[in-house]
């Protein structure tokens, strides 16, 4: 993983925001260095001192995304409300949030499946994900905040992949619609955490995965 300076953290935020802007706009192939430099008003050689290469943005955007994650998961901690606190997650990244963010998943899920560097960077983003849903979601059981049947990992493997999907909607369907689309698959989740949905077989294919 790229190892960046502290220094000058708003000038690595300003590069970041031109990034994200640039690979919207113009695609992870098409947004070149040059025009994320001249995007971010500085000179391509001082855009190479922060990040040498298209993939250490990538690894940058997606620390940033990691350093927010953690924010969002710290508000499950001791919430007895389990599904109120995935509403208001639903609502932020799939309704407040600007579609261009889910367009930037898009983009760099895309270059995952040619770069094998960026391949890495998504995998141990998606892993994080669901290391940190299924630790909350074993204290959740714990708690008797779910059923306690249930494989955390398994809900929190298929919670991402709903997430995923959603993404996937809000960034390919112009009328997006997060009051229509959200509620169906909030009650998915609270079946799941409520023990009506079995989760038979997905435990092992987790466990392969993460094995």
């Amino acid at each position: 993983m790229l190892q960046i300076s502290p220094e000058q953290p708003d000038r690595r935020t300003l590069i970041l925001d031109a990034a994200e802007r640039c690979f919207v706009r113009s695609g992870f192939h098409q947004a070149t260095m040059q025009a994320i430099a001249s995007e971010a008003g500085m000179s391509a050689g001082n855009l190479y001192r922060y990040f040498p290469s298209k993939e250490s943005l990538v690894e940058g955007l997606c620390e940033r995304d990691r350093s927010e994650v953690a924010a969002d998961f710290a508000a499950f901690e001791g919430a007895r409300d389990f599904m109120a606190v995935f509403a208001a997650l639903g609502r932020k990244h799939f309704e407040e949030e600007p579609r261009e963010k889910a367009v930037l998943c898009l983009q760099i899920w895309a270059e995952a499946t040619r770069s094998d560097r960026v391949g890495e960077v998504v995998s141990a983003f998606t892993r994080d994900i669901v290391d940190r849903l299924t630790t909350l979601l074993e204290a959740a059981r714990d708690a008797g905040h779910i059923a306690p049947a249930m494989e955390p990992r398994a809900i929190a493997r298929i919670v991402t992949t709903l997430a995923d999907g959603l993404f996937v909607r809000r960034a390919i369907v112009p009328d997006f619609d997060a009051e229509a689309e959200i509620p169906p698959v909030l009650n998915l989740i609270g079946a799941l955490v409520a023990g009506r949905i079995t989760t038979a077989g997905c435990a092992d294919a987790a466990a392969e995965t993460t094995s």
